[in-house]
C-alpha cells in the first residue's frame, strides 16, 4: 500500500520539485491533494498526470475549472485530508502557518519547506507536534543536512551547528552599489533556481536569518550555537559539530530533490536513480568565508528578532515579506529593504506568542505598519 502525500503550492519551485520526486516514487507513494496560489492550468495538468482526489486554488473564484476548492481554506483541507499521511508544506510565506498547524494536530507528518512557518510560531508549532502526535521533518537544504547529520544520535551530543550559505548575486558587491541594486540583479542567483520572493531574500541575507530561527526551533539548540558562513558553491549544507568535537557534513551538488525524498522517507534511505552522483574533483575547491553583517545588515536583524522571541520574528517575517514585495513592484530600493525592516522592529511591542491569535494579529499589525513605511 502506498503513501498517500498532499502538496502544499504545487506549482511553485519546491512543488513542482516535488512531484518529479513522486513521479519516480510511485511505488511508495501517491498523491492525494494539490493545492496552488495562481497558475490554475498547471495545477489543471499535475492533477490530471496525478489523479489527485483533492485539488484547491487558494486565489481562485467560483467556477474555477481547475479546483474543487476555492479560497484559502482549502489548505487546511488539504492538509487534514483523511487519506493523506505526508503533508509536502511548500507554500512562501505566512500561508502556511494554519496549514501546518492542522496537519500537526491530525497527526501528520509535515515535511516543511514552509520555514516562515518557525519563524512566525516556532514554540507553539513544536509544541504541537509534541502534544499532538505530529511530525515536523525540514525540507531546507539545510536543515536536512544536519537531520542526516544527527539521525540515531541522542539529542544531547548535538553541540552546534554551521549552516551554510551561497552569499547570493551579491556576495561579492560593496555597499554602495548595493543600495541601488535592481530587481533583475537580485533574481540572479548564482547557484540555485528559486521563487522570486526566496531569491531576493538570498540577495539580502534574509534567508538565511529565517534558517537559523527555523534551526533554533527544530534542533532545540540557542542561538549561540547556530553559525553561518558563506559557501559559494553551495556543496557542504551544513557542518554538524558534537559534544566530542567531531564535525559531521553533509555534501552534494545542489538540488531540492534530494532533501525533498528524504523529508518524504526519513529515516530511511531509498534508491532515486535520477539523484547526481557526487564526484569531488568536478565538485572543485570549496571555500569559505564571513558573513559581511554590516553590508547584509537584514541577517543581523531576523537573527536578534529571533534573539528576542515573542511576537518579534513575526513581525520580522511580515516586514520582510512586505518589503520584498515593495522591492519587485520598485516602489522602494533595495538599499531601503533593512532601513524599512529595522524601523518596523522597532515600533513593535513585543508580546507572547503563546496562540495563532496573537501570532496573526502581530502578523497583520507588522504588514500594515510596513505598508505604511514602503
Amino acid at each position: 500500500m502506498t503513501i498517500g502525500v498532499a502538496v502544499l503550492g504545487s506549482t511553485g519551485s519546491v512543488g513542482t520539485s516535488t512531484l518529479r520526486v513522486l513521479q519516480r516514487q510511485r511505488d511508495r507513494f501517491h498523491v492525494v491533494a494539490l493545492t496552488a496560489f495562481g497558475s490554475e492550468e498547471l495545477l489543471k495538468q499535475q492533477a490530471a498526470g496525478f489523479g489527485a482526489d483533492f485539488v484547491g486554488l487558494v486565489n481562485g473564484s467560483n467556477g474555477a475549472g481547475a479546483a474543487g476548492c476555492i479560497g484559502s481554506d482549502c489548505l487546511v483541507e488539504a492538509a487534514t485530508h483523511p487519506d493523506v499521511e505526508i503533508v509536502v508544506n511548500a507554500i512562501v510565506g505566512a500561508a502556511g502557518l494554519e496549514a501546518t498547524v492542522a496537519a500537526l494536530k491530525a497527526q501528520k507528518r509535515v515535511a516543511l519547506a514552509n520555514k516562515e512557518t518557525l519563524v512566525m510560531a516556532g514554540d507553539l508549532v513544536t509544541r504541537t507536534a509534541r502534544e499532538c502526535g505530529g511530525e515536523l521533518i525540514p525540507v531546507d537544504s539545510e536543515h536536512s543536512a544536519v537531520l542526516q547529520c544527527i539521525t540515531g544520535r541522542p539529542e544531547i551530543e548535538l553541540k552546534r551547528l554551521i549552516l551554510t550559505a551561497s552569499g547570493g548575486p551579491f556576495r561579492e558587491w560593496d555597499r554602495d552599489r548595493l543600495k541601488t541594486a535592481r530587481v533583475e540583479d537580485a533574481l540572479r542567483h548564482p547557484t540555485w533556481q528559486m521563487g522570486r520572493k526566496i531569491t531576493v531574500d538570498s540577495a539580502t541575507l534574509a534567508n538565511k536569518a529565517l534558517e537559523v530561527i527555523e534551526a533554533h526551533h527544530l534542533f532545540g539548540l540557542p542561538y549561540d550555537a547556530v553559525e553561518v558562513v558563506v559557501h559559494p558553491q553551495s556543496i557542504v549544507h551544513a557542518f554538524t559539530e558534537f559534544v566530542d568535537g567531531s564535525v559531521l557534513a553533509q555534501v552534494g551538488f545542489p538540488t531540492m530533490e534530494l532533501p525533498i525524498l528524504y523529508a518524504l522517507t526519513h529515516p530511511e534511505r531509498v534508491q532515486d536513480d535520477a539523484t547526481r552522483a557526487f564526484d569531488p574533483i568536478e565538485a572543485g575547491p570549496l571555500t569559505f568565508e564571513a558573513v559581511r553583517h554590516d553590508d547584509f545588515p537584514t541577517f543581523s536583524l531576523g537573527v536578534e528578532a529571533g534573539r528576542t522571541g515573542g511576537t518579534q520574528p513575526t513581525v520580522f517575517n511580515a516586514a520582510n515579506e512586505v518589503a520584498v514585495r515593495s522591492f519587485l513592484e520598485g516602489r522602494i530600493e533595495f538599499g531601503r529593504i533593512p532601513d524599512v525592516i529595522e524601523n518596523v522592529l522597532n515600533a513593535h511591542q513585543v508580546t507572547t506568542a503563546d496562540d495563532l491569535v496573537a501570532v496573526v494579529e502581530a502578523d497583520r499589525w507588522a504588514r500594515k505598519e510596513t505598508e505604511n513605511r514602503c
